[in-house]
């Protein structure tokens, strides 16, 4: 055996002392069918309980909201409304949307009532939106949600000694909004708790059909509100016109 060969040999044989052994693949953990429904019985319970601190959150938020909008309503509008300068203004506007209206039913009133919603806009609910806007609720409720949903998903792998890879693998069956089809409109717990929800399909949906839902009832809807009282200043300045 020539000498380069010998040296061949030696280094292959000290590379392959060097080489670490292979750590041993630790098997997967079992989790008794009893364990598994304890599990799921405090996945509930955690969406139930993340759910009623949500509420209880968006509550406070929208009560906060209406109440500036009372204060700025009795601060700002309503003397802006009263006052004498604005009541001359509102009848010349009056007259001119009489003049324009050819005979079209509560064309006044409804010209009236789109003017007092945009200067009730300015006067009020803009000013609120710079310290709460109402818009961002809804999100930052959804956030707080997930926040919450996390944090217990975490306390529940840990008590029961459920790896959380296998626990996420469980909370991907469990359906969490499911407004389908198509199956993009559609989202599993996991989606709803490790996805961005401004990019997922099936939350934005959920927005829209709650602004929709909102809409469709107009309960406190603003304008829906405004609608009488320009039919009331409407109606008392058509007549001093008269």
């Amino acid at each position: 055996m020539n000498l380069r060969w010998l040296i061949v040999v030696i280094l292959m044989l000290l590379a392959g002392c060097a080489t670490p052994p292979r750590a041993p693949v630790a098997p997967p953990i079992i989790i008794s069918p009893s364990t598994w429904q304890q599990v799921d019985r405090e996945i509930v319970q955690a969406s139930q309980s993340a759910t009623e601190q949500t509420k209880i959150y968006a509550h406070g938020a929208m009560d906060y909201w209406r109440t500036r909008v009372y204060e700025l309503t009795e601060q700002n509008f309503i003397p802006w409304f009263s006052s004498y300068w604005t009541q001359e203004w509102l009848s010349m506007k009056v007259s001119w949307y009489t003049i324009n209206a050819k005979g079209e039913q509560d064309a006044t009133e409804k010209r009236l009532a789109a003017y007092l919603l945009e200067q009730y806009q300015e006067k009020v609910l803009a000013p609120v939106a710079v310290e709460i806007d109402p818009n961002a609720i809804l999100s930052l409720a959804a956030a707080f949600y997930v926040d919450i949903l996390k944090e217990e998903l975490q306390k529940i792998s840990q008590r029961h000694g459920v790896p959380i890879a296998q626990l996420n693998g469980r909370i991907q069956k469990i359906p969490a909004i499911a407004l389908g089809p198509p199956p993009a409109r559609d989202a599993s717990l996991y989606q709803v708790v490790y996805t961005d929800l401004n990019t997922l399909p099936a939350y934005s949906a959920l927005v829209d059909k709650i602004h929709k839902a909102g809409g469709n009832k107009g309960v406190g809807s603003t304008d829906t509100a405004m609608a009488p009282v320009a039919r009331r200043a409407s109606q008392r300045m058509e007549a001093e016109m008269a």
